[in-house]
């Protein structure tokens, strides 16, 4: 049996007690089923494919993956295979000898955990009768014309299909949990409780649709949650059948789970249900073995972002790039819910607090989320196609003085310089500056957007007036495509983007839990997320003072939005005050962050859920100990001692201090010291070893 089987098995004998002696519980099988499997459509497809290894390594060969089969995905993503598992294999059968097609394989993922995807063009033509089926059961009509809903219903009637051609082959044992993950495969769930199937089921809400609809209609959601007609409001929104899909699936499931605490108190008012478990998302942290190798990535990436804005900026390149701090916004286009309004609005007055000050820090900003456009912007292409040919030119010139300079050192000569330099040097270098002269600004934006007129960045831009003049502190650059290694204008990978940056900013309205910040964290780059946001609320559950180890909180939940507007300026304005010594401390502190963010660590509460829903789904078969969640005991940084005591002692009033404050602050400042202390706060992960005979492990044991 492989280890990793064993220790899983092990695991569930420790926290659940069988009492039927014929049922081993090396027979249960694991599905998690959703629409994202091996198909990007959001931040849910992180989640599986980051949590994969970590659950594949607790369940081994006895995990499987449910999704959709497209084709486009499937050809780089999956190594088809024959089902390992005998029962698996039967259920396939029984489903192709009915004219569905089934595919399975290993998802080539980290972890390889295998999948099972349903075609779901090739059983469209039961979708007629499955969604009167699903309307005798729960009395929600599926309007025609809604084709991601009508996906849904073949999705979770073929899912609920293979359930139970499954559990059939068990004569009714308990042998089966399946977690299925948001609205669209809810409908599985459903259909599974429908029937009676002797399956333990978890839901997993990632965000209420209801609560991303109205909090993008700029309603004051989080002080009227108890206040909504939610029927109302989803009917108005024409997505009252998704809303009692979600909400169906919620009251049907053994188990129910939200990602965060913020959103386990909206599907409270939202889903009538609280949450039974919290579960906070996690990503596979890989350390370097050099301490501070990201810190060179980061100098590394810095400097191909620097690039292009040598070409983006060129003609205007009046400030100094070494002291050009760059920051970023990242994500669906979601003007509102993703704070890109408030950011906007902070940087305007950033602007003009750095004017006042005449600081000479000037901070490019990066807005990289994805909208509809015809092509690149002529002019950024140009820009950097001008960048090319004065390196070219330069190069040139460098190498006929070098080999000038060369002859004369030769001859035992110093080579008077006036003359090093001929009339067609001289020539070359002056038509290379004056190919630099533009008559119009650098744009604002790097591609033709579709519909310019209406884009709320655009427009915000135009009404606070941050053009790039040579006079703004701060510059706007929008790039409404996702990045890409292989792009003519900036080429590099989102993650090597965010390692060359020195900022992620994420004031989002609505975020359940919040991707951005946390990758940006893993990363050692400080971020400002607000608590409002799941990772936000995570970080001041678990870290004494955030600031210091580079996490701004903006407060957006009790605040005015023109006072988290002013909190963020100033968030935005401190950072620009810090000197190069100390955002390198700063990123040192992110970086031992990344240790909360682990799946080694956040899993367990994954683990609790499903033992939950074995104990609730069959009592007479399984029992577990009544007891709280896990608890992340010892997961709490304290306020780092370099730290001065009080926040307003860290934050001078300008940007003119005094160096001495610099090196009073390098005195007490002791990174191996610091790191040690940061590494004591986070145990080692819980293990559980086998019960001595007649001994029955409390649930509440296994906690760290």
């Amino acid at each position: 049996m492989p280890l990793a089987r064993s220790l899983s098995m092990t695991s569930l004998n420790g926290l659940l007690q069988c009492e039927d002696e014929d049922l081993p519980v090396e027979d249960l099988l694991l599905f998690e089923i959703s629409w994202e499997v091996t198909n990007k459509v959001g931040g849910i497809y992180t989640v599986i494919q980051t949590k994969a290894k970590t659950t594949a390594d607790e369940w081994g060969e006895n995990y499987f993956l449910i999704g959709p089969y497209f084709e486009q995905n499937v050809k780089t993503q999956v190594e088809f295979s024959e089902p390992p598992n005998p029962a698996v294999k039967k259920a396939m059968d029984a489903m192709k000898s009915q004219g569905c097609q089934v595919f399975f394989g290993r998802w080539l993922i980290e972890g390889s955990p295998y999948v099972l995807l349903f075609d779901i063009g090739s059983a469209a033509w039961n979708l007629d009768k499955w969604k009167g089926g699903f309307w005798e059961v729960s009395n929600i009509g599926i309007p025609f014309h809604d084709r991601e809903a009508n996906d849904a219903v073949i999705f979770g009637s073929l899912t609920a299909w293979f359930l139970k051609e499954l559990s059939c082959q068990f004569d009714d044992k308990p042998n089966i949990i399946a977690h299925f993950h948001e609205w669209q495969a809810g409908v599985g769930l459903i259909l599974s409780r429908s029937q009676k199937l002797p399956v333990a089921t978890i839901f997993t809400t990632h965000a209420t649709l209801l609560g991303r609809y109205l909090c993008a209609a700029s309603i004051d959601f989080y002080n009227n949650l108890d206040q909504f007609d939610i029927d109302k409001e989803a009917g108005e929104r024409q997505i009252y059948h998704r809303y009692c899909m979600e909400r169906a699936s919620v009251h049907c499931a053994h188990v129910f789970t939200t990602v965060s605490q913020i959103t386990a108190t909206e599907a409270e008012h939202m889903l009538k249900k609280c949450p039974d478990v919290v579960t906070p998302n996690g990503l596979n942290i890989k350390k370097f073995s050099a301490m501070h190798e990201f810190q060179n990535l980061h100098s590394m990436y810095k400097a191909r972002i620097q690039e292009f804005i040598r070409g983006h900026f060129y003609g205007h390149l009046d400030f100094d790039l070494d002291k050009t701090l760059f920051f970023f916004i990242a994500g669906r286009y979601e003007f509102s819910n993703k704070g890109a309004d408030m950011f906007l609005e902070a940087l305007s007055r950033l602007n003009f607090l750095l004017r006042v000050h005449k600081t000479d820090v000037t901070v490019i900003v990066f807005f990289i989320m994805p909208a509809k456009t015809n092509n690149f912007n002529v002019e950024t292409l140009k820009g950097q196609a001008v960048r090319k040919q004065l390196w070219d030119t330069a190069q040139s010139v460098k190498e006929k003085f070098g080999r000038k300079l060369y002859n004369a050192l030769l001859k035992g000569e110093i080579p008077d310089l006036n003359k090093i330099l001929d009339r067609d040097d001289i020539s070359i270098m002056k038509r290379a500056i004056f190919s630099t002269q533009r008559h119009s600004l650098p744009p604002v934006t790097t591609h033709n957007m579709i519909d310019d007129s209406n884009d709320p960045i655009l427009n915000t831009i135009r009404r606070i007036g941050l053009f790039n003049n040579r006079t703004d502190r701060v510059k706007v650059i929008l790039h409404p495509e996702f990045l890409s290694s292989t792009s003519p204008l900036l080429p590099l990978d989102y993650e090597e983007f965010v390692r060359g940056c020195h900022l992620g900013v994420f004031p989002s309205y609505y975020e359940p839990w919040g991707y951005t910040p946390a990758e940006c964290t893993v990363m050692g780059i400080p971020s400002v997320t607000t608590n409002l946001s799941g990772f936000g609320c995570f970080m001041q559950e678990h870290v004494a003072d955030p600031e210091a180890y580079g996490i701004y909180i903006v407060d957006r939940r009790f605040r005015s939005p023109d006072e988290s507007c002013n909190q963020l300026t100033q968030f935005l304005y401190g950072f620009c005050q810090q000197n190069r010594r100390q955002r390198i401390i700063q990123r040192n502190r992110t970086e031992r962050l990344s240790d909360l963010l682990d799946w080694k660590y956040l899993g367990r509460y994954y683990m609790h859920a499903r033992h939950l829903a074995l104990s609730r789904t069959f009592p007479d078969k399984f029992e577990m100990e009544p007891s709280a969640p896990p608890k992340t005991e010892g997961f709490r940084y304290p306020r780092p001692s370099s730290v001065p005591p009080s926040p307003s002692a860290s934050q001078h009033s300008s940007p003119h201090h005094s160096e001495a404050e610099d090196d009073d602050e390098d005195e007490r400042y002791d990174e191996d010291e610091e790191a040690e202390r940061d590494r004591q706060n986070i145990k080692s992960p819980f293990s559980l070893g086998a019960l001595p005979q007649g001994k029955k492990k409390q649930h509440g044991e296994y906690r760290n």
